[in-house]
């Protein structure tokens, strides 16, 4: 999901996808078979976000992975985790995905189910692709393109039963604003603008141009269902695996166990190497507990979000423990949104003594220091493309400026306001960082409490929820995000286009719905061009910030810290910097 800087020539697709299944091993820094359990521990500091550590084609044992809280869904298309993305592919294949490299080398697109990029026709509005033959899902029957149009249908036009994903595919194609979706639609036709002309082919007709559709169709929202098994809602508890791995056990809320999909043919898979016997997902684990695990070498850290205060502060002033670290941008921004829809931020003026109050540098330090991210002026971070240095609401030294805000309060009508912010329960450097802004805002006359929620509902129950916000006198958001996929049409068309807010389920927690900001955002996509496309993400950057829409925080950063045990350990730039889930392994047994 994270940012790529350039947009992949399809020429280039051609060529990773066939070295795609090489580069793995190629670009080890340490041998787990020569070296053993410890064998990662002498690769040094930021080894992975360069080369895979602890290469390995060891097969059998247990990968555990633990989380704060419950992901949105384990639902390919219900979910809208970056993490998620990354841990579906063990059991869900879409149409393209990002290879298995380090760094800003895992940006690059490859085929999964596809046997190719997609072919554009007319001028980017009709995207064709042509399955790999010999697929089949986990009970050995075999996989078509109906089955991947059914998966998209179910995704993005049944949003009141499944709302947790993007909706790009109801936003751009043809007829998706009038398509009430296969759970209200009796007859078996579907959306007429996905074609499946025969069991391997699917055509997908587009209301405009959209130069950039490869990504798009590398959500696991493209991972087949069969319209047969599908249960709505239910179907998380029963998901037909079409990747490597199958469900043995889903315990809601506790934990899901992957084990070996029989069915599973290597040779119609160039990227997935089935290295473990069984993977185990542990959820609601205590966040300082996965630190002590990941140190100990039991369990990698789901959630991709780098360790806890205290374990870095732990690690950082260590030279043996800092050379298990991993710090990398992740093509992301931690910012607060501030809600246009609740009163008095409806007002610009009122939006933007928030943002000349705000003491960053205290926020920085909230968030762990300069090593979990600079401090950011902007929307789109300095590693997507787009990004322009800005800084439209500067203070001296990045503190506040406690008269201009005043001065804008006044210009708003406002001597004081009274406000709520959320944030995420289960983020402690989160919720730290709240309550740093509370103390800012506090100086200029602008009271805000906050509220705290877990994050695996914050956006279906509680912030994402236009109708709670208004009810609770929710005007500000903590957030983070990282682009769908490496453009800036991928890092911001979720979050500031109006199209993207609905009844729940919001990522655009402004709530912003900028005549402007909407209608450059489809020029820039439609667009050929790559470098013009960039000059229109970043006037949709500047405008973003002349509406004070958000207040940028952090050019994020993530500290991870690398288990020992585990093989075929790859930070990568499209998961956020997370570890590369598709082909860890164990050299425990």
């Amino acid at each position: 999901m994270e940012g790529k800087r350039t947009i992949m020539r399809r020429s280039t697709l051609a060529a990773v996808a066939a070295i795609g299944s090489a580069s793995l091993l190629l670009s080890a820094c340490s041998k787990a078979d020569d070296n053993g359990e410890d064998g990662n521990k002498s690769a040094g500091a930021n080894a992975a976000t360069k080369g895979v550590v602890n290469a390995s084609t060891q097969k059998g044992g247990t990968v555990t992975y633990e989380y704060s809280d419950v992901p949105d869904s384990f639902d390919p298309g219900n979910t809208y985790y970056a993490y998620m993305y990354n841990l579906s592919r063990l059991y869900a294949r879409p149409l393209m995905t990002f290879k298995p490299a380090a760094g800003e080398a895992g940006n690059e697109l490859v085929p999964d189910l596809a046997a190719a990029p997609g072919e554009p026709s007319n001028g980017g509005k009709t995207w064709t692709y042509k399955l790999r033959s010999g697929l089949k899902y986990e009970d050995g029957t075999p996989i078509t393109s109906k089955d991947v149009k059914y998966a998209v249908e179910r995704s993005n036009f049944a949003r009141d039963v499944l709302s947790l994903g993007p909706n790009y595919f109801q936003q751009f194609l043809e007829g998706g604003d009038k398509y009430k979706g296969p759970y209200k639609d009796k007859s078996d036709k579907g959306l007429a603008s996905i074609e499946t002309p025969d069991d391997s082919t699917i055509v997908f007709k587009l209301n405009r141009a959209f130069q950039e559709f490869d990504y798009l169709v590398a959500t696991p929202q493209t991972a087949p269902v069969p319209k047969a098994k599908d249960t709505g809602i239910d179907y998380v508890k029963k998901i037909v695996s079409s990747g490597s791995y199958k469900f043995q056990s889903y315990d809601e809320g506790k934990q899901v166990v992957l084990v070996r999909n029989e069915n599973w043919d290597p040779k119609t898979d160039p990227l997935r190497k089935q290295y473990p016997d069984k993977i185990v997902v542990k959820l609601k684990v205590n966040a300082e507990t996965i630190d002590q695990d990941v140190q100990a070498g039991t369990a990698i850290d789901l959630g991709g979000t780098g360790v806890q205060a205290a374990t870095q502060a732990k690690v950082v002033n260590d030279a043996a423990l800092k050379a298990n670290t991993d710090n990398t941008y992740g093509g992301r921004l931690v910012y607060m949104a501030i809600n246009n829809q609740v009163a008095p931020f409806d007002k610009v003026e009122c939006r933007k003594a928030v943002e000349y109050a705000i003491d960053k540098v205290s926020v920085q330090t909230a968030l762990g220091g300069p090593i979990r991210g600079d401090i950011a002026t902007t929307v789109l971070p300095p590693d997507i493309p787009g990004y322009q240095k800005a800084d439209v609401y500067a203070t001296e030294g990045n503190k506040g400026d406690v008269a201009k805000a005043k001065e804008q309060l006044k210009a708003c009508g406002k001597t004081t306001i009274n406000t709520n912010i959320s944030a995420r329960s289960d983020r402690p450097q989160e919720i730290d960082a709240a309550t740093a802004i509370i103390a800012s805002l506090k100086k200029v006359g602008i009271n805000a409490t906050m509220k705290q929620f877990p994050s695996g509902k914050y956006f279906t129950d509680y912030a994402g929820v236009p109708a709670f916000d208004k009810k609770q006198n929710i005007g500000l958001h903590m957030m983070q995000w990282g682009a769908d996929w490496p453009s800036g049409y991928g890092f911001l068309q979720q979050i500031l286009h109006g199209d993207a807010i609905g009844a729940s389920g919001n990522t655009n927690l402004s709530y912003i719905n900028d005549k402007q900001i909407n209608e450059t955002l489809e020029k820039a996509i439609a667009t050929e061009d790559e470098a013009e496309r960039n000059s229109l993400y970043a006037q949709i950057d500047k405008r973003a910030m002349d509406q004070a829409a958000l207040v940028p925080l952090s050019y994020f950063k993530v500290l991870l810290y690398r288990p020992a045990n585990f093989t075929n350990l790859v930070s990568t730039a499209a998961f956020s910097g997370q570890y590369d889930y598709l082909n860890i392994g164990t050299t425990k047994k």
